[in-house]
């Protein structure tokens, strides 16, 4: 089996490069409920 190659990325580096990991749970629609994993502190988690 052949061994892939995978970089740890920090938190840090997630939020500097932009990646949307959710929004404030005022602000949704609720078409995309399904895809919402959990809320916390006032920020919905996708999936």
């Amino acid at each position: 089996m052949e061994e892939k190659n995978m970089s740890v990325i920090s938190m840090k580096q997630l939020l500097e490069a932009g990646v949307h990991f959710g929004h404030q749970t005022r602000r949704w629609n609720p078409k995309m409920a399904e895809y919402i994993f959990t809320e916390r502190n006032g920020i919905y988690i996708i999936d």
